[in-house]
């Protein structure tokens, strides 16, 4: 059945999409069991809940910086397609930037 509050033929055009009737009517059955999904969540009080952008704490995970025995600077400069006072020299990517 298709959502009554969406018209999803309308909406396959916006987004370029050839849909067959089946179709129409499979992704307008999911779409409307989406939108009563949501209208039970509108039902929810939320009023002694925080905003939030993540349910999950977001954090960096750092480590400290240190130095280990392997490859000299001179050796990875040696391997570098072009190198310029003593840094790996790459192709400009921002336009305007000298």
């Amino acid at each position: 059945m298709a959502s009554d509050r969406i018209d999803v033929p309308h909406v396959a055009k916006l987004a370029r999409l050839a849909l067959t009737p089946e179709e129409v009517e499979l992704y307008g059955g999911q779409l409307a069991g989406v939108l009563r999904f949501v209208d039970e969540l509108r039902e929810l009080d939320t009023e002694s809940v925080a905003a939030t952008a993540q349910v999950i704490e977001s954090r960096n995970v750092v480590r400290p910086d240190a130095v280990v025995p392997g490859l000299s600077h001179a050796d990875a400069l040696a391997g570098a397609p072009a190198a310029q006072i003593g840094f790996f020299r790459v192709p400009k990517i921002i336009a305007g930037a000298d």
